[in-house]
């Protein structure tokens, strides 16, 4: 089917960026400030959701905006792919909004307006990279969004914070100018183009070592992805608050990483060229490196947000794997984890924020209990942890099976032991969260008070409900996803066809 000539996929994206200045003028009117937030991102959604039945059709939409020479312009497509992460990502953008609204009053953070202009701008950029038609789109925009979120993580002004700041950068700047760049320009050298391509835009040309240091490259460039060891930005990016974390894990960042490596694997080198040049095994066996070790980091986490950000870490290169594998369970397992992955893993930060605008408590050892006061908070993240497990019927059990069969399709049991030992030692550090929330009785409220900033567990209620309703609706679609997968699932097997 040839593809849609149209504008839409461009005003899917300007959207946001329209209302980040829109936002930016109402500085002095926080009702209307975030009413345009919300407003923007049911807009933004509306848009993305009306290609969805030709995407499903098996057509594509497309939109040049600019031309420099042949093969070189920033341009926009929407696939099955694309189409996917922008889902995700414009409805979760509603969601976070909503969440922000509660938290950041709840907990008094200062620079609000800054916050929601530059949120924004960074879920713009996120939906130009779903909708990138080439290399050069979708680099130009992964930079752009590396400058947005630079506020975000540096919000609280702290020297802490700064320092958080300061790594993020230098991680995500400094590799994809080092490295992303440069496979940016030998892929430029080698094909002619830039465009994405279905099965690969090298055609045949190009030596197998040159291939091979472009997709070292691509794969070390992207440090958005998490693969050890370019991950320390994530962890240290903690110092943010709560949405902004559940932004970078769930809505943007760490999505677009794995996201453009999804865009190298399938449509810079395709399969059949992954496959001759055996580039998917070795793949794999690196980011299963990263599933255990992250993994076993966030086993020693006492502090909750750190403990999210190891498990994303280890999460994301579940992704990778599925996509390297190179088999049809697999790839698909990878695709549908960018949403399974996105709406349990926003649940636990969410939930997280709640705990903290509630209690002001930030440590694991610190719940006792608490699952008693916030149950709503405490249902919600329990929901959110057996996706992350891998148990049915939610979300996260359709990626673990499919990357199990996948694995077996591949001839790697290995890598089924890799998957097996993850769920166990995703077991091993979420559930004592939920048994100690659940199930251990509270301190002594006297022996507790002063490191918990004089709040007793007598005093804790649920966080407000601009907090709570959101976390509530995440954790539902966890399950909806895992009981009804069919929307998600037809994109996914349309990124193959």
């Amino acid at each position: 089917m040839e593809a849609i000539e149209t504008v839409r996929p461009f005003l899917a994206i300007m959207v946001s960026l329209v209302a980040a200045g829109v936002i930016l003028k109402y500085d002095k009117n926080p009702d209307t400030r975030e009413a345009v937030s919300i407003v923007a991102g049911m807009i933004k959604f509306a848009l993305v959701i009306s290609m969805a039945p030709v995407v499903l059709a098996g057509g594509t939409y497309s939109y040049t905006l600019l031309t420099f020479v042949p093969g070189l312009d920033i341009a926009f497509r929407v696939d099955a792919l694309g189409l996917f992460f922008a889902t995700v990502a414009s409805s979760l953008w509603i969601v976070t909004t909503c969440y922000s609204i509660g938290y950041m009053r709840t907990a008094g953070e200062k620079n609000q307006t800054r916050f929601y202009s530059c949120f924004a701008v960074s879920v713009s950029s996120a939906l130009a990279i779903a909708f990138s038609a080439n290399l050069l789109t979708l680099f130009i925009f992964y930079e752009i969004l590396s400058f947005s979120t630079f506020p975000l993580v540096a919000h609280k002004g702290t020297q802490t914070a700064f320092e958080g700041a300061k790594k993020y950068m230098i991680y995500l700047f400094g590799t994809s100018k080092t490295f992303f760049l440069a496979a940016l320009i030998l892929t430029y050298n080698i094909a002619g183009t830039l465009d994405f391509t279905q099965g690969g835009l090298f055609n045949g040309q190009g030596s197998s070592m040159m291939l091979t240091v472009t997709y070292i490259l691509f794969i070390a460039g992207i440090a958005k992805a998490g693969i050890m060891p370019f991950h320390a930005w994530l962890p240290g990016a903690m110092v943010a608050p709560t949405p902004v974390s559940a932004l970078l894990h769930a809505v943007a960042v760490v999505k677009v990483g794995v996201f453009s490596v999804l865009r190298v694997i399938f449509h810079v080198f395709g399969l059949d060229l992954m496959q001759s040049l055996n580039l998917g095994i070795p793949t794999a066996y690196v980011v299963s490196f990263t599933i255990i070790m992250a993994s076993i980091y966030a086993l020693t986490r006492d502090n909750l947000k750190a403990r999210l950000a190891y498990s994303t870490v280890s999460q994301l290169s579940y992704i990778i794997l599925g996509a390297a594998l190179l088999t049809p369970s697999s790839m698909l397992g990878s695709v549908m984890h960018i949403a399974n992955h996105a709406f349990s893993k926003i649940t636990l930060f969410f939930c997280a924020g709640s705990i903290y605008v509630a209690t002001h408590k930030i440590n694991i050892s610190e719940l006792n209990g608490i699952g008693r006061k916030m149950p709503w908070t405490m249902t919600a993240f329990a929901i959110g942890t057996l996706s992350m497990i891998g148990v049915p019927p939610a979300a996260g059990f359709i990626t673990k099976w499919y990357l199990a069969i996948g694995s077996i399709e591949a001839d790697q049991i290995p890598i089924l032991f890799v998957l097996l030992a993850s769920t166990v030692l995703n077991a091993a550090y979420f559930v004592p969260v939920i048994y100690k929330a659940f199930f251990h009785k509270p301190e002594d409220p006297s022996a507790e008070a002063e490191g918990n900033y004089g709040i007793h567990h007598d005093d804790i209620r649920e966080a407000p409900k601009f907090v709570v309703v959101p976390l509530v609706f995440t954790a539902t679609m966890s399950l909806l996803i895992g009981l009804f997968p069919s929307y998600f699932m037809a994109l996914a097997r349309g990124v193959f066809q």
